[in-house]
């Protein structure tokens, strides 16, 4: 499935029109941003996340931007460039944790749900459907404190947080993927493989699963909005990394609440731009990649487009 919206990724720029292209441009574009500011992070941040002062001596506490502080700094004399930087850092670890914590696990139970049925299935199904029926935020701070009792160190509140958002992601690839090997089990290529005596594990594993797997690409970018909305939340709220141990953008939003009140602007903005520019691009990109997917909006993208390009998508 990747390889192939790998493919139509480039025919759907070119050809594509109107809403469904300026959001994959958008979603391109925006995430594009946010990983070219995570990845090299440490390189791009004038400052550490928790530096309080230079040769020259403490930065001093809500300074205005100026050129030693393009963006001012924190209340507790942080800088704001550098936090917000490292703060999309801290964000793509977490949400990249997060999904492999929950895909993995999600995947190997609903694969055995799927397949095997009987009362293992019900109870699968019970246990995803209770955890499925909890807000995602507040599954996430009660893991949260389960884990790390709300206070959390650098490897630890990574990892913390990232079993937290997690925790409310499994219910969803365990539903995905049951449903599809619940399909594919039936299809003809199983039963032949079960008549020339293939043995389940092996009928499960090299026929059944890779068959059952082929939209998880689409919920990951979709979980990864999620994911970074959570995490914000869980810092917002008091339950996420302290503010030495990593930047993260909920807290300093949190503490950047009274600024504004105040008139002190440049403390709320760059983590709130953050925020909702990462979780836009991601939607968006999420969005398209599933109009990609559907062959029915492809059709329906390729007539529409026929009149002016000359054609839609190859299929």
């Amino acid at each position: 499935m990747a390889l192939v919206l790998a493919r139509r990724l480039p025919l759907r720029l070119r050809t594509g029109a109107g809403v469904q292209r300026a959001m994959l441009v958008t979603g391109l574009v925006l995430t594009g941003l946010f990983l070219l500011t995570a990845l090299p992070g440490p390189l791009l941040a004038p400052h550490g996340y928790a530096q309080l002062r230079d040769g020259a001596g403490l930065f001093g506490s809500q300074q205005a931007p100026s050129g030693a502080h393009p963006l001012g700094t924190t209340i507790a004399g942080y800088d704001v460039l550098s936090r917000t930087v490292w703060g999309a850092r801290t964000a793509m670890l977490i949400t990249v944790a997060a999904l492999l914590l929950s895909a993995v696990p999600g995947t190997v139970l609903g694969l055995v749900s799927g397949y095997l049925g009987g009362r293992l299935d019900r109870l699968l199904v019970g246990l995803a459907d209770a955890l499925y029926a909890f807000p995602p935020l507040l599954l996430a701070i009660v893991m949260s404190i389960v884990i790390s009792g709300g206070q959390s160190s650098l490897v630890g509140g990574l990892g913390a947080a990232s079993c937290s958002v997690a925790v409310s992601f499994v219910p969803q690839y365990f539903r995905v993927v049951r449903a599809e090997v619940i399909r594919v089990k039936a299809e003809p290529f199983v039963d032949a493989a079960r008549v020339i005596g293939t043995g389940p594990w092996r009928i499960m594993t090299r026929h059944v699963l890779r068959n059952s797997v082929r939209t998880l690409p689409l919920i990951f970018t979709i979980n990864a909005s999620e994911a970074i909305l959570t995490l914000a939340g869980l810092g917002f709220l008091g339950f996420g990394i302290e503010p030495n141990s990593a930047a993260e953008w909920g807290y300093d939003l949190n503490r950047a609440v009274a600024d504004v009140t105040s008139g002190i602007w440049w403390t709320a903005i760059p983590p709130g731009l953050g925020i909702v520019l990462t979780v836009l691009g991601t939607t968006l990109l999420g969005e398209s990649l599933t109009d990609l997917a559907d062959p029915r909006l492809r059709r329906r993208a390729g007539t529409s487009a026929a009149p002016t390009d000359g054609g839609g998508d190859d299929e």
